[in-house]
């Protein structure tokens, strides 16, 4: 089990108070935690009110919830932020050639750095995109790069969200209702904005409309509908942005085209930023019992008609047993060693790593190669014997379907509770948006933060809560 201490991004190690912090901390000395107390109240009934709630899947009780907000900040200094964004710059950019390069000539396999059934034997890899290139060449339009803290100068990957990043609306109704609640605090910080994200978005989508697209580009974003658990998010992000929300429906293919229904008719999309995974995109190419989807428009797309945000395929990026191999990945396409290291992984289909792992599993975090929302996954030092057996078996059937990786001593921040400031463990999500113009990341991004005294799992549908993040000016 890791024995490090945990990093405490107020506190350090040492229980000095860290530079970025002390504006913060004079400032929380001179509040009574009453007005806190109720100020914590009020932003939770901000959110009821606003709906943003989020859906959980095969729970028997309530299944839309509200997603639990703390509101101390996260406090980033402009210089850690620096570095970051350097990282997450090199991390977006080698993806982005690592997907041209699977689809078409798969230099990377042919010079070793990579095994060839790692892309044949992917459930992500679509065969449909071999040869394609999209729009400016840009696969990934928008990524989520989740991270974690160990240390002053320690920040790890953990995972790349290279498909569908959500929980950015959440990024942005935080700072919504901090500079409600507390504007007296952003008076005293310099803390860089984030609400242009929207713009920003609206601007790196247009920019990458395909050859077909006449005039202004047209945008709109392509959502399951009001059963998913994301569609907060859909229906916000399309009204900041000022497009239309459509469903598969709304769709359809008409002279090379697709076209969304309107009170004057069908009008041609040029980009369309879509929220429906690739199975269920087009029934014509995939599944074909879907009904979220547009029959024929991966055959519009393929002949350059319109843009998909982000293009099919793209999972197989943030595969986790492809995970294991980014740091190759980024030194192959840039040249460089990667700024950001990954988590060190162990990948059960090995042999040797299965039985290491299957030795070790009180100690370490398992994750399915597939899943996501922190479900499917055993956290070894908070899990019980049973639940250790249970996994083992799990393990043994199937272990190309697992891999493995060490408890990290995740960093920590403060909270606000009913007694004060506490600490709990975090991870943060920056967003970034890739155009043929080029890369542009929000400063800060979604801090998700574990709730419950030491847990190491932040998900919203494990527990977990959200809290604002603020990357300081310099």
């Amino acid at each position: 089990m890791n024995t490090r201490p945990t990093f405490d991004e107020m506190w350090g190690t040492s229980r000095e108070l860290r530079t970025p912090y002390a504006t913060f901390q004079q400032w929380f000395e001179g509040e009574s935690l009453a007005r806190l107390r109720k100020k914590q109240r009020e932003a939770e009934d901000v959110f009821r009110l606003t709906g943003i709630t989020f859906n959980v899947y095969g729970q028997q009780e309530a299944a839309e919830r509200l997603i639990p907000f703390d509101i101390i900040p996260r406090i980033i200094s402009g210089r850690e932020w620096t570095r970051l964004s350097r990282g997450i710059e090199q991390r977006v950019r080698a993806i982005n050639a690592f997907l041209h390069d699977i689809y078409h000539r798969q230099e990377i396999v042919r010079a070793g750095r990579l095994p060839a059934e790692m892309i044949a034997k992917n459930a992500a890899f679509l065969p449909q995109m071999i040869g394609v290139k999209p729009a400016g060449g840009v696969y990934t339009h928008i990524v989520g790069v989740d991270l974690v803290r160990t240390g002053e100068d320690e920040f790890y990957v953990l995972e790349d969200n290279a498909r569908t990043p959500s929980g950015v609306s959440y990024m942005l109704e935080n700072r919504e209702t901090m500079l409600h609640m507390f504007p007296e605090l952003f008076t005293k910080h310099r803390v860089q904005s984030v609400s242009n994200y929207p713009k920003n978005l609206h601007r790196s989508l247009a920019a990458s409309a395909p050859a077909a697209c006449d005039g202004n580009p047209v945008v709109a974003v392509l959502t399951p509908g009001i059963f998913n658990s994301a569609y907060y998010e859909h229906s916000f992000l399309a009204d900041k942005m000022g497009v239309e929300l459509v469903e598969g429906h709304d769709l359809r293919v008409i002279d090379g085209r697709v076209a969304m229904r309107t009170t004057q008719g069908y009008k041609a999309i040029d980009v369309l930023y879509r929220r429906v995974d690739d199975e269920y995109l087009d029934p014509l190419n995939f599944n074909p019992d879907s009904a979220l989807g547009v029959p024929g428009i991966m055959d519009v797309y393929r002949a350059g008609g319109i843009t998909i945000a982000n293009a099919p395929g793209t999972g197989i990026a943030d595969d986790k047993a492809i995970y294991s191999y980014m740091p190759d990945i980024v030194q192959f396409y840039t040249g460089e060693k990667p700024i950001l290291q990954n988590v060190p992984t162990w990948r059960c289909s090995d042999p040797q790593s299965l039985t290491y792992v299957l030795e070790n599993l009180a100690d370490l975090v398992v994750k399915e190669v597939h899943g996501s929302g922190g479900y499917g996954m055993l956290v070894g030092p908070t899990a019980s014997k049973k639940e250790i057996a249970a996994f083992r078996d799990k393990l043994k059937a199937k272990p190309s379907n697992y891999i493995a990786q060490p408890t990290l001593a995740l960093s920590s921040v403060p909270i606000f509770t009913n007694a004060g400031l506490a600490p709990r463990h975090v991870d943060l999500r920056p967003y970034v948006l890739v155009s043929p113009e080029g890369v542009k990341i929000t400063p800060g991004g979604l801090t998700r933060v574990a709730l419950k005294k030491g847990s190491l799992v932040v998900n919203s549908s494990q527990g977990g809560g959200t809290k604002d993040t603020w990357v300081l000016e310099d």
